[in-house]
């Protein structure tokens, strides 16, 4: 008796490891740049404008922060996919705490745009904050 080999057999299971290659491929490819987008930590500048001093305050998204009279949340940040012209926007939180009849109320409480501060301002007789960074 003579052993055949099965050579499509063979073949098939080539293919079917090429295309489980290919697919983990992508899947890793696609996570890790929606990981580069969002971030964890967040980067803003505040200017006194009584001192005329700047200060960068980094922030871990979800947790507060105390920067003088200010508790400032950072709870979310990202990066744009362009790099030609990259934006980075940060969904942040601010109260004042010299303001004791309402500890409630925030300053500030919106989406913040590095190239365009102005769209949504930030409006503090001492403080002003700027959005830097996103990683």
């Amino acid at each position: 008796m003579v052993l055949k080999k099965n050579t499509l057999v063979g073949k098939n299971n080539f293919k079917l490891l090429a295309l489980v290659f290919l697919l983990y491929f992508f899947f890793i490819v696609h996570s890790n740049s929606k990981n580069n987008l969002e971030g964890v930590f967040t980067d803003i500048k505040i200017l006194d404008k009584i001192s005329s001093k700047n200060t960068l305050l980094k922030l871990k998204n979800g947790e507060l922060k105390q920067f003088k009279d200010l508790v400032i949340k950072s709870l979310k940040c990202k990066n744009s996919k362009f790099d030609d012209n990259p934006e980075i926007t940060a969904y942040i939180q601010v109260r004042d705490l010299t303001n004791k009849n309402n500890d409630e109320v925030f300053v500030f409480n919106g989406w913040m745009f590095s190239s365009s501060p102005s769209i949504t301002p930030f409006d503090h007789p001492v403080y002003d904050v700027w959005l830097v960074s996103c990683y």
